[in-house]
């Protein structure tokens, strides 16, 4: 686990954050399921894109938490390594 502060902690967003991401799972065990019993073809990626939806859905809300109060909030140099670490993940999310 990262030294770093976790912002959605702070906002009190942490149990939106587990609901959304337990509902990601049961699509994922969804998924697994459809596969097993040789769903449609077409129906498993519409599912699979239902699925990269949601996971994108929280990732930009988890970058603007950071942005929202790790970057804002930092000052100096601390704010420069903020800065940085959510122009990392905006590069990890626009290559995925």
């Amino acid at each position: 686990m990262s030294e770093h502060q976790h912002s959605y902690l702070a906002s009190g967003r942490k149990d939106d954050y587990l609901k959304r991401l337990r509902r990601i799972e049961g699509q994922a065990r969804g998924l697994q399921r459809m596969v097993d019993e040789e769903a449609y073809c077409i129906d498993i990626l519409t599912q699979v894109s239902a699925m990269t939806k949601a996971l994108q859905a929280v990732s930009l809300s988890l970058l603007e938490e950071h942005v929202g109060h790790c970057v804002v909030g930092a000052e100096g140099a601390e704010r420069e390594v903020k800065l940085k670490e959510a122009m990392d993940a905006i590069a990890r999310l626009v290559k995925s």
